[in-house]
C-alpha cells in the first residue's frame, strides 16, 4: 500500500510530543488543514505537517497556505496569552516576510506574541519555522471583537 501524500492519512500528520488536535472551527482554516498545539513555556505553539495539498506547483509549501497559517496562528497565540479566551479577531493588516521554503512532509509551526493591546486593536508578531528553520517573519493587527459567552482560558485543552 502506497504511503498517502494528501495530509488525511493518520501518519502524514504525525505532530512532535506534546501537540494535540487544535479545534479552529469550521471555517477555512479548517478545511485546509488539521492544526496542532501545545502550551510550552508560556506560549502557545500551533503547527501542521505540509501534504502534497498544500503545495504549489514547484511541490513546496504554497504561500497561501503560509499565509492562512499565519493568519490562525496571531489571532489565537493572542487569544490564548493576552486575552484569556475565545474573541472574534478579524484581520486589519497582515506582513509576511517569506524567508525559505517547506518541502513535503515539513513540521511547519509557529509562536507568536502581543506587542501591544488597545481597547480595540491588538498588535502582533511571531516566527514560523519548517523542521526547526525559520521560514516566515509575520506581523499583523487585529480588531478586537466580542469574546465567547463563557470564557474558556483553555479552549484547545493544552495547559498543564
Amino acid at each position: 500500500m502506497q504511503a498517502s501524500t494528501d495530509g488525511n492519512s493518520e501518519s502524514s500528520q504525525n505532530p512532535p510530543p506534546g501537540f494535540s488536535v487544535a479545534d479552529v472551527g469550521s471555517g477555512f482554516s479548517s478545511h485546509n488543514a488539521r492544526f496542532f498545539a501545545r502550551w510550552l513555556n508560556g506560549r502557545l505553539q500551533l503547527g501542521f505537517r505540509v501534504a502534497e495539498r498544500h503545495t504549489n506547483l514547484r511541490g513546496i509549501l504554497h504561500g497561501g497556505m503560509l499565509a492562512t497559517f499565519a493568519d490562525t496562528l496571531l489571532p489565537y497565540a493572542a487569544m490564548y496569552q493576552s486575552l484569556g479566551g475565545r474573541h472574534f479577531l478579524p484581520t486589519i493588516s497582515l506582513q509576511i516576510d517569506y524567508l525559505a521554503s517547506a518541502a513535503i512532509g515539513a513540521w511547519i509551526q509557529g509562536e507568536a506574541e502581543v506587542l501591544r493591546s488597545t481597547r480595540n486593536l491588538v498588535f502582533m508578531q511571531g516566527l514560523v519555522t519548517a523542521d526547526e528553520a525559520v521560514i516566515a517573519r509575520l506581523s499583523g493587527i487585529f480588531k478586537l471583537g466580542p469574546g465567547a459567552a463563557s470564557p474558556d482560558r483553555d479552549f484547545f485543552g493544552i495547559k498543564p
